[in-house]
């Protein structure tokens, strides 16, 4: 990735209950972006002629448009990069289709755009007929592939690597954005500081230690990093999955184990920590509208998904972070069929016991 960076687009910050405390807001901001294990990202790429951005011609006055359609070939390295996260033996699983009404992923290749991804659950605000990923360079040219894994780990929800506040890097700010300003990037000071010199809250970042090696690290030239001295000469991460990419990946998605089932009508105690994720399968007896509730002080994300073909299917979910409420779920299930209910804790916040049940 050296000379060539990702640019992220700020989302605003989200607004959490005043008064919250610190332990409870760190868990919030850390795991809001974060999928629940189990799901199944489907991905496409765009591939229509009506699939491009309108953009204006310098001292023109007129437009033309920029397409999102890649070659077969570098579509190619974006599904090696997908299949590379995924045989670490993640509890995600990443699906082509073709609609792209079906994928939460949605892939394009302008050049000039920059490469760039939406982080884990903020693909979701994107409209269909928008992109949540792109590639703004040829991806079969040398680093491809890591640029492919780099943008694929935001869509996981890891951020850049060296905005990690643990890292302690001093830059030379004026010699990052005189930089940054000129080719291939043409960054505004703004763009530079948001995605180079701002440093992340600890609750945001992949691990509390820095990892120069990361894929989420970019490659800088000599003369931007003051300190750690060592780095005065640039950094060169090698733009594959580092140790600790893994670990954050198997931590947050770890491989799925046997689900128990939810009884209705009986409570299931969750006895889960910060960040951690119970499944379970339920098998209705009859066919109606049913409820699926979490219970204690806890803030949680719950999901319920249909399993189809073998594949569990997104039906509905209900986010609680940050609120006095319990995430709750109406839905009407059918006898015969199975579904997937899963809930991931942010945080637990009282003396009781945090449980789920349905009824």
């Amino acid at each position: 990735m050296t000379g060539r960076y990702c640019s992220l687009t700020q989302a605003p910050a989200p607004a959490f209950t005043a008064g919250l405390g610190a332990e409870r807001l760190g868990a919030l901001v850390g795991g809001r972006r974060m999928w629940v294990n189990g799901t199944v990202l489907h991905y496409c790429f765009f591939d229509g002629q009506a699939d491009a951005s309108v953009i204006p011609v310098p001292g023109s006055g007129e437009t033309r448009r920029v397409s999102w359609v890649g070659s077969e070939r570098q579509r190619d390295v974006v599904r090696a990069g997908f299949g590379e996260w995924h045989d670490l033996g993640i509890g995600l699983s990443f699906v082509e289709v073709a609609d792209r009404s079906e994928a939460e992923l949605r892939v394009g290749f302008q050049l000039g755009d920059g490469s760039w991804s939406a982080i884990g659950k903020d693909a979701l605000r994107t409209g269909i007929n928008d992109r949540t990923m792109n590639f703004g360079w040829d991806l079969t040219a040398s680093g491809g592939h890591g640029t492919a894994l780099h943008e694929i780990g935001h869509a996981l929800g890891m951020q850049h690597e060296h905005q990690n506040p643990y890292a302690a890097i001093h830059w030379d700010d004026e010699a990052v954005c005189a930089e940054l300003a000129g080719p291939p990037h043409h960054w505004s000071r703004e763009t530079t500081r948001d995605n180079i010199l701002r440093k992340l809250s600890p609750a945001e970042v992949n691990g509390s230690v820095w990892d120069p090696q990361s894929v989420m690290e970019f490659a800088f030239p000599p003369g931007l990093i003051l300190e750690p001295e060592e780095f005065r000469g640039g950094l060169n991460p090698p733009g594959t999955l580092s140790p600790a990419d893994k670990e954050f990946a198997l931590r947050w998605y770890p491989p799925l184990a046997a689900r128990p089932a939810l009884v209705p009508f009986r409570s299931a105690p969750l006895r889960l920590g910060p960040g951690e994720q119970a499944d379970f399968t339920l098998e209705p007896a009859e066919t109606r509208e049913y409820t699926v509730a979490a219970f204690g002080d806890c803030d949680t994300v719950v999901v319920l998904f249909e399993e189809r073909d073998g594949e569990p299917r997104y039906l509905a979910a209900d986010d609680d972070g940050g609120s006095s409420r319990n995430a709750r779920i109406g839905a009407r299930l059918v006898k015969g069929r199975r579904y997937v209910v899963r809930v991931r804790l942010y945080s637990g916040w009282g003396p009781g016991e945090t449980a789920v049940m349905c009824w």
